[in-house]
């Protein structure tokens, strides 16, 4: 990490669902499983929708969605769930992929940050995508793994959610033997979900921010960055 003129490492942080990408991908997965036939279309459907207005909401419960999201990839196992993915990455994700976010990605990269993506989205659906994107360090919904290997359906660890988030980053750098106080940081988001990382930030980025976290931020005098104005 490049140090800043008061000798801090500078880390930079982005949230990825609708602030790198212009979707949210844990949504367009259940969408893509109910394409390749994986789940009743019907029941599916609404179930995805209702869980998805909580999460926009901030009533989400993380652990009854993480079991309802990963139920198909659990009853297909890993090479039926990773030829998938392939697939996902292919139709979805890569024409998705905007011109916009890579050069911000790299922009902080070559500048010489440390960056890593911090999302609420699952591992398995998450991480082909940030290497999509370039980036290696990724912290997301971790999933425990039963004696096989293979996900259970819960949640290993802290959930990288709201103030979960904050704890995640805050366990990351303890284990990189750093604190808050040691590095400049920086973090995109377009959620209110995201606040509570926001205010623990130097730099919080409101970016492509709904209606209640764009009053915030002019509120607040936080950046605000459309990322995606261009392509409405």
């Amino acid at each position: 990490m490049t140090e800043t003129p008061n000798h801090r490492p500078r880390l930079t942080l982005f949230d990825l669902d609708h602030t790198l990408l212009p979707l949210d991908s844990d949504y367009e997965w259940g969408e893509f499983t109910i394409r390749i036939g994986w789940t009743d279309p019907v029941d599916f459907a609404r179930r995805n929708a209702e869980f998805y207005a909580h999460y926009q909401a901030g009533t989400l419960d993380v652990h009854d969605y993480v079991r309802f999201a990963t139920e198909a990839v659990r009853q297909r196992g890993p090479e039926q769930a990773h030829a998938a993915h392939e697939r996902f990455m292919r139709e979805v994700i890569a024409p998705a992929i905007r011109p916009e976010a890579l050069q911000l990605v790299r922009q902080h990269q070559q500048a010489g940050d440390r960056v890593l993506i911090v999302s609420a989205t699952n591992e398995f659906v998450t991480r082909p995508i940030a290497q999509a994107l370039g980036v290696q360090e990724l912290l997301a919904m971790q999933l425990a793994r039963d004696a096989s290997g293979w996900y259970t359906g819960a949640i290993q660890g802290t959930p990288t959610m709201r103030e979960g988030k904050v704890q995640r980053m805050e366990e990351w750098l303890s284990a990189h033997g750093l604190r808050w106080a040691d590095v400049e940081s920086t973090f995109y988001s377009d959620s209110m979900n995201d606040v509570p990382l926001l205010e623990r930030v130097d730099h919080p980025v409101a970016t492509n921010p709904d209606a209640r976290l764009r009053a915030l931020a002019q509120e607040r005098g936080w950046r605000i960055l459309d990322l995606f104005s261009a392509h409405p």
